[in-house]
């Protein structure tokens, strides 16, 4: 297994290298090295310098990764994302759960042979280990994995969605969300101790002002019509952001809507939770089940819908076929399917999409349609889980 995890981070280190010995970064680490360089300057003052839209934690791999100076900055951000990779490698083959971590151990190496190209590139590739290690100890000690979805949120938002599950299936609630207030108040005396507390909300504000993302589930109509070039619509960059958007009629007014959607969807999916937890769920169980039901909810009824975003439904496919690998075959067949139709938008044929070929809107539709997918069977297996008649539910903090 580590033999795999070796052949597959080399090869995505000698991809990164290619950019680095001409001095150049790849994809958003561009920006992220600007960011670096320039000292963090949240107003985006410099021209070449986007608005900062990460919480307040990200800063510390952005700038970390620029300390050797901007050269080397893809490199040294390559080693850190591999350096947690190894980290949450080691805790899923070391730790109680180790005689079930093989196949879902070399599931998510399979799964970065395809969102490698963005994992590397992104800061969810800083997330996603944390929030892995995270889900692992979350049964066993709820209050240190919620100190560590805590952590993860503050670097970027969706862990949020993991963690609300931990709060309504965990017995120890108390001590979760107490452990997470202790983690932002942390957060939030560091950035005022800085200087930079006027804009620890940067990233809600200019997340905000975004309209309708090319790859967004909802933006789907939009795509089409843009390829078949209809009442005018069209696909065309928001440079501020450095996003592709979709434009055409309604596509504002949805875009507007998209955030309380967003938020129905979310108190929706608790109450599913609550629902199930009340009629005797499994803890363990309705844990998982709820992260990748309130993830997926945080990625289709989401405005934004990068590619990177599949990134988020990786640790919590993994936790799951390490809890029973039979029931979680199915999510974990659709995510690796999500995965591969992703590879083929980004990185191969991107800029065929965003000039409307009709044949990447099919696959991007087809990317879409596995995500509804996904989403459907996690909000059926949440409702059966609280339809069972269960003997003795099991505790998440056994």
């Amino acid at each position: 297994m580590w033999w795999g995890f070796a052949v597959v981070h080399l090869y995505f280190l000698g991809w990164m290298m290619s950019f680095v010995v001409h001095g150049d970064a790849f994809s958003d680490t561009e920006q992220y090295r600007r960011w670096a360089m320039a000292g963090y300057d949240p107003t985006g003052g410099a021209d070449d310098i986007s608005p900062w839209v990460y919480p307040v934690l990200a800063q510390i791999p952005i700038h970390l990764a620029g300390i050797a100076g901007p050269g080397p900055y893809l490199l040294v951000w390559t080693l850190i994302i591999t350096v947690l990779n190894a980290v949450a490698l080691a805790c899923l083959t070391r730790g109680p759960w180790r005689a079930r971590s093989v196949l879902p151990a070399w599931w998510w190496l399979v799964f970065t042979v395809f969102l490698g190209y963005l994992g590397f590139a992104r800061v969810e590739g800083v997330a996603a280990p944390i929030v892995l290690i995270g889900l692992l100890w979350a049964a066993r000690r709820p209050v240190l994995g919620s100190v560590l979805l805590s952590i993860a949120t503050w670097i970027k938002v969706w862990p949020a969605a993991v963690l609300l599950a931990l709060v309504i299936a965990c017995r120890q609630r108390l001590q979760v969300v107490a452990a997470g207030v202790v983690v932002t108040a942390a957060v939030v005396l560091g950035t005022y101790l800085s200087g930079g507390i006027a804009r620890i909300a940067d990233f809600l504000v200019n997340q905000g002002e975004r309209g309708m993302q090319l790859e967004a589930t909802f933006s789907t109509p939009w795509v089409w019509l843009s390829v078949l070039d209809v009442a005018g619509a069209r696909m065309a960059d928001n440079v501020a952001i450095n996003s592709t958007e979709v434009y055409g009629p309604g596509a504002e007014l949805t875009a507007l809507l998209m955030q309380p959607l967003l938020v129905l969807a979310v108190l929706a999916g608790s109450a599913l939770l609550v629902r199930a937890l009340r009629r005797g769920a499994e803890r363990e169980e309705l844990l998982y089940e709820g992260a990748l039901m309130m993830t997926t909810v945080f990625i289709v009824f989401n405005k934004v819908g990068s590619p990177q975003f599949m990134i988020w439904l990786a640790p919590v496919v993994v936790v799951g076929l390490v809890h029973d690998r039979r029931r979680w075959r199915a999510p974990a067949a659709l995510l690796m399917g999500i995965a591969v139709a992703t590879f083929v938008i980004y990185p191969l044929f991107y800029t065929p999409l965003i000039h409307a070929h009709p044949v990447m809107a099919a696959v991007l539709t087809v990317r879409n349609a596995l995500l509804v997918l996904l989403l459907w069977w996690s909000v059926r297996r949440t409702v059966e889980l609280g339809s069972a008649t269960r003997p003795a539910p099991r505790t998440v903090d056994a």
